[in-house]
């Protein structure tokens, strides 16, 4: 990278590095949110002594929310509310739902509670991304990838403190216990083949879980942790409201009624940019030329595919592995999510780096190829439980960068209108609930290996749907270049006009 563009960058970074952490904070917050469910799910039906299908209710009231969240999220910036005091209530929600947890003892107020958790989750999804790339703009894809690294941190820390107070046994102590209860080795096979989003629910009948008895769970001194792990999250965003003056208590409150959070950083920042839904105000969308809104069409389409490939492979790689051809042991099957998670993490460490050397199309491209590759590759050596591994590595590397790059790149041909974030994060989360739900009625239907199969065939299509963002947004700048063009020609009579003029009115 030139030196020149490294320093502006760190100076850019050195301005408003107290607003950019926070976001970063927040985005940790997601991450202990996200994760957490999954390993924790046996534990939170004995709490509530319910059964599976009804605990698995939990998992749609968040993903759900969490996409309600990212609509949301894009239309606080319409009202009044101003965003920082969003992410102030949304990082409190979420410590606040740890504490609850453990005093939720049916199905009903735990969905709700969870319920309010995704819808918090998915208002900082859109949130953050939208003042990081308000911030930053053509120097955002940096930034971005380091806001998605700390999703990646959350999701690894909150298993780690789960996993000392999970229950080893069944945690609901029948009379006839002993008799018909299920080993520890089935409860750890259930519990991961549930993944990370509790995908692969089918066939768990077979496992014989008491809903009465004698309650012995744990799990309560996991979710009060983690509250107090995600407290000083509120208090960054707490202290930036400060700098920012938008708290009653600061020097210059009144900065809050003409300015939102970060703008006041720089005035060129909030230039070009405007209102979150600005682009979406009919007046000023029309005369757009049809290639504007493709490009969100086809924007949203491909983070839809992406976030649904990696909810499903998180959900289902486990089911995979434990079926035939493989029949993998459970415990070592059951390191594959938290690789495949620990990828999708050093490989945005590593994107960091290289978002300084390479253009965010060059990116995507490498990264969409990739993952058909090794895709492809996972197809031909099914049989190999070492290769599984590798693969597994190597898809969470290459398909780690797609969202941030995607967003970053659309924001920046699309000149930082605004929509195109919310559209974006809308879709993926989207994408990541329903994929899952098709992958898994597919496997239902037609066994383990069509999970590689779906797989495969949406990392084609995304590919494709990819290549035909870059032919639409070359048509898009070529016809945003003539119309500018023609513009100043039409402006330069009126010019000359004025100026031949004014000897006569002299």
């Amino acid at each position: 990278m030139p030196p020149r563009l490294d320093e502006r960058i760190w100076s850019l970074f050195k301005r408003r590095w107290q607003q950019t952490f926070t976001y970063w904070s927040v985005f940790f917050s997601f991450g202990l949110c996200i994760a957490f469910l999954g390993p924790t799910i046996l534990d939170l039906r004995c709490q509530t002594t319910s059964t599976l299908q009804q605990i698995t209710w939990v998992f749609f009231s968040q993903q759900f929310a969490l996409l309600v969240g990212s609509s949301l999220g894009g239309l606080l910036k319409k009202t009044l509310i101003p965003s920082l005091s969003a992410l102030l209530s949304c990082t409190l929600i979420i410590s606040l739902v740890f504490a609850i947890i453990p005093l939720c003892h049916q199905v009903v107020p735990l969905s709700v509670v969870m319920a309010l958790a995704g819808l918090s989750m998915g208002v900082i999804d859109t949130i953050a991304n939208l003042q990081l790339v308000k911030l930053y703009q053509k120097d955002s894809a940096i930034f971005l990838q380091t806001l998605h690294f700390f999703i990646g941190l959350g999701a690894l820390v909150s298993p780690l403190v789960a996993d000392p107070f999970l229950a080893d046994d069944n945690c609901v102590l029948g009379t006839n216990w002993t008799s018909n209860s299920s080993s520890s080795s089935d409860l750890q096979h259930l519990r991961s083949s549930m993944g990370a989003h509790g995908a692969a629910l089918h066939n768990t009948s077979q496992y014989p879980l008491h809903t009465e008895g004698e309650v012995i769970t744990r799990v309560s001194y996991a979710f009060w942790i983690m509250a107090l792990i995600n407290l000083p999250v509120p208090m960054i965003v707490i202290a930036l409201m400060y700098h920012e003056s938008v708290l009653p208590c600061s020097s210059n409150s009144p900065r809050l009624l003409g300015k939102d959070s970060g703008s006041s950083t720089s005035p060129s920042v909030d230039s070009g940019h405007g209102s979150t839904f600005g682009c979406c105000n009919p007046a000023k969308l029309q005369g757009r030329p049809a290639t504007f809104f493709l490009l969100h069409a086809l924007g949203g389409a491909i983070l839809f595919i992406n976030d649904g490939i990696i909810g499903s492979y998180a959900g289902f790689v486990y089911t995979y592995a434990v079926s035939p051809p493989l029949l993998m042991h459970h415990k070592t099957a059951g390191c594959l999510d938290s690789i495949f998670w620990a990828s999708i993490t050093v490989g945005r460490l590593a994107f960091i780096y290289l978002s300084y050397k390479y253009e965010a199309s060059r990116l995507l491209t490498f990264s969409l190829v990739g993952v058909i590759l090794v895709q492809c590759l996972l197809m031909i050596f099914y049989t190999s439980s070492a290769f599984l591994f590798i693969g597994t590595c190597v898809l969470g590397l290459c398909i780690s960068s797609v969202f941030p790059s995607m967003l970053a790149y659309t924001e920046d041909i699309l000149d930082y209108k605004g929509c195109a974030t919310t559209v974006l994060v809308t879709s993926a989360s989207t994408g990541e609930m329903m994929l899952q739900l098709l992958v898994g009625s597919v496997i239902h239907s037609h066994g383990s290996y069509a999970f590689l199969l779906c797989c495969t065939i949406a990392s084609f299509l995304g590919l494709c749907l990819f290549l035909l963002f870059l032919y639409v947004q070359h048509i898009h700048r070529k016809s945003e270049s003539d119309s500018s063009h023609s513009t100043d020609m039409e402006e330069k009579p009126k010019i000359g006009g004025s100026v031949s003029q004014d000897p006569l009115r002299n």
